[in-house]
């Protein structure tokens, strides 16, 4: 609890500057891996007050690079601009209309809309850039449409809203108002079958990511959930994960994944491209770093 609490105050959200270096050719078995990008920013302390945080676990970034950070154990959303300057925050523990319940993710559409992961009331929110309540929709249960622990939440471009949930082991779709879509996944380690997923992610092509945490892996998917690739395996070795708990794209269509205390980033295909960062709480090291995101500048936001 000690290095947790100085984790906490010494860093909780770091911003990082890429250095996009285009390395030498790769081969399969032994990836030539560009230069990892150095550390930028951090902000944040342990505290219930603006700017302080209990838990940081999602993280999205806007198209005005505005930071939203989901805020686990105070039960908030609080919004910052690019350096870290606090800008609003809103919600309180409970489960009326703009309350949580131990909230787990954020995400962003092109619109401003932001998009909230209520775990713990399972069920989506929708609320405007500055925190005004728009909807909701969800329920306890298994049917479509319904949550059991509605952990990872994220928008296409098209704004459709897909949602990992980690004890009905599945991806939901949705459109932006929350009308059911598609489904797929069921428990298990199979191709297209998840254990206990924490997140997904999709790209400017509309191919969905998914960290299978359980089964220490990413899945591909195309948008209405056909399986297309797979990647990792329970292990510290470069590739491989401990515990994937994040995943992110950017612009280019690289695949970012928080693994336990350490990032790496994959191409689309799930070659390892480079790595970063070691356990501990000092500027560029993590400790069970559970946000990931990216924002049009290619900077990497993490909540640690």
């Amino acid at each position: 609890m000690k290095q947790r609490n100085q984790t906490a105050i010494l860093a909780i959200i770091l911003l990082f500057l890429a250095l996009l270096v285009t390395g030498a050719a790769k081969t399969p078995s032994m990836p030539a891996l560009e230069m990892h990008p150095f550390f930028y920013l951090a902000w944040g302390s342990e505290g219930s007050g603006d700017g302080q945080f209990d838990l940081p676990y999602g993280i999205a970034v806007d198209s005005h690079s505005n930071v939203y950070v989901v805020d686990y154990r105070n039960h908030r959303i609080q919004k910052f601009d690019t350096d870290g300057v606090f800008v609003t925050e809103w919600g309180n523990f409970g489960n009326g209309d703009g309350e949580f319940n131990t909230p787990h993710s954020v995400a962003v559409d092109s619109n401003g809309n932001v998009y909230v992961a209520d775990s713990n009331n399972l069920r989506i929110q929708k609320f405007d850039s500055n925190g005004v309540y728009i909807s909701q929709w969800g329920s306890p249960g298994n049917g479509d449409g319904q949550f059991v622990t509605p952990l990872g939440v994220t928008v296409d471009n098209n704004g459709n809203v897909y949602v990992a949930e980690y004890n009905n082991h599945r991806i939901q779709k949705f459109d932006s108002d929350g009308a059911f879509l598609a489904k797929w996944g069921t428990f298990g380690n199979g191709d297209g079958e998840f254990h206990s997923p924490y997140d997904v992610a999709v790209d400017s092509s509309g191919y969905v990511y998914v960290a299978d945490t359980g089964n220490y892996r990413i899945q591909k998917f195309d948008s209405n959930g056909v399986f297309i690739a797979k990647w990792g395996a329970q292990s510290n070795e470069d590739g491989q994960f401990v515990a994937p708990r994040s995943v992110a794209v950017d612009s280019s269509g690289y695949v970012y994944v928080a693994d336990h205390y350490r990032i790496q980033k994959f191409d689309s295909n799930g070659a390892l491209v480079t790595k970063w960062g070691s356990l501990g709480s000092a500027n560029s090291q993590f400790q069970a770093p559970h946000g990931l995101a990216l924002d049009g500048n290619s900077n990497r936001h993490y909540a640690d």
